[in-house]
């Protein structure tokens, strides 16, 4: 007996030594959180820029001392552009890496594609970006957007089509549920104000070549084309725009222009373009959290990311901070109290106030947020508001 009690407490004494215990491992273990993103493909710059947003959340998040004492640790997986990628992609991580929760996946088809597995398995995604109302339309309860679909969008430009002298509208867009979906959502906007709605063209993501499109839009006497895609094929379609001479306001949707990059790529092309943003690093005192916006735009300028990748970059800080944010209130990383969690959320991101209401069909409703929209317009080779938002 003698020999037993001295054991015992020789094994208490050397239990700090020895380390923590199974369970205080499991509970320093870190919060997985699971990232697609288009790294590579047609669309990479954007999907690279998120990744870089995010980056920064898990940074201040882990320096504040992480949720509930746990580090996060972040999980990026690539979709390559691709929607049949996307889905490979969410299965990776629900399977594979056992992640509790997921940001993704930039492209409204790629968003879509994914869907199904989040309902397979019980697992809960923030939509970061896609825009095509099918996302919460379509009755998938483990889904929580944070950015605007494009009838949000549309609805948030409606109040300048006067201002901005809109009479005959044209579209390009491209040939996705995000480009298709957005000249439904502008289209029946504008014709509600009395606007005259011309052709719809689309392109390929992949395209290069948009002149015969162009061509087509430059005959139809409209005075202002909306133009929804990815910013490379933006300074595409402004520069083969010029070279053929076509005189058009020309008005970007989905907040993924990047006003900058044009100015750089683009150059004289860009000139008098008008662009809806979430995020206005140019301004960031005009945000609804100026102090946020401002430190997260000293972050990013530390970091030596790209100026003109803020305005896809702030989508990955808000994603994984509503993420975070839903953690905390759970108490715990389980998939089915996170996705209770996120309706309980309610903050303030980089782009504004984030909180969810329900949309879809009853009983499968997913979560939509309402964010932040704004209009910037290129002048004199700068990003500027235009004169009728200025005070």
């Amino acid at each position: 007996m003698l020999k037993r009690a001295v054991a015992t407490l020789l094994l208490l004494l050397l239990a700090p030594a020895l380390g923590p215990t199974v369970g205080d491992a499991q509970a320093q273990a870190p919060v997985k959180i699971g990232v697609i993103e288009p790294l590579s493909g047609p669309v990479a710059a954007s999907g690279n820029y998120v990744r870089m947003g995010a980056e920064i959340a898990r940074d201040w998040i882990n320096a504040r001392g992480g949720i509930n004492g746990r580090k996060v640790e972040l999980v990026i997986e690539d979709n390559k552009s691709d929607p049949k990628e996307a889905a490979s992609a969410a299965e990776k991580l629900i399977v594979r890496d056992k992640v509790p929760a997921i940001m993704g996946a930039w492209g409204s088809s790629m968003t879509l594609a994914a869907m199904p597995k989040l309902e397979e398995y019980g697992v809960p995604m923030v939509v970061e970006t896609s825009s095509a109302s099918s996302v919460t339309k379509r009755g998938n309860p483990w889904v929580f957007r944070i950015s605007p679909p494009s009838e949000m969008e549309a609805l948030g430009l409606e109040q300048y089509v006067d201002k901005l002298g809109v009479k005959k509208a044209d579209f390009l867009a491209v040939n996705t549920d995000w480009g298709r979906g957005a000249i439904t959502a502008f289209g029946d906007m504008l014709k509600k104000r009395g606007v005259q709605v011309g052709a719809s063209e689309f392109m390929e993501q992949a395209a290069t070549d948009m002149n015969a499109q162009l061509t087509k839009i430059k005959g139809t006497g409209g005075d202002t084309l909306f133009l929804t895609t990815a910013v490379e094929q933006i300074t595409l379609v402004l520069k083969q725009g010029q070279e053929q001479r076509l005189q058009r306001k020309i008005i970007t949707t989905g907040g993924s222009s990047s006003p900058t990059q044009l100015i750089k790529q683009a150059g004289a092309a860009a000139e008098g373009s008008y662009h809806i943003v979430f995020f206005m690093p140019w301004f960031p005192e005009a945000m609804p959290d100026g102090k946020l916006a401002k430190a997260f735009v000293e972050e990013w300028n530390k970091r030596g990311h790209p100026f003109e990748g803020l305005t896809e970059g702030f989508r990955g800080h808000d994603g994984i901070a509503t993420i975070a944010e839903a953690v905390k209130l759970a108490g715990k990383d389980e998939p089915k109290a996170i996705r209770d969690a996120l309706w309980k959320v309610s903050f303030t991101g980089v782009n504004g106030p984030i909180k969810f209401d329900k949309d879809g069909p009853a009983g499968k409703e997913s979560g939509q947020s309402k964010p932040s929209i704004f209009v910037v317009q290129v002048r004199d080779g700068k990003v500027a508001l235009p004169d009728f938002l200025k005070k």
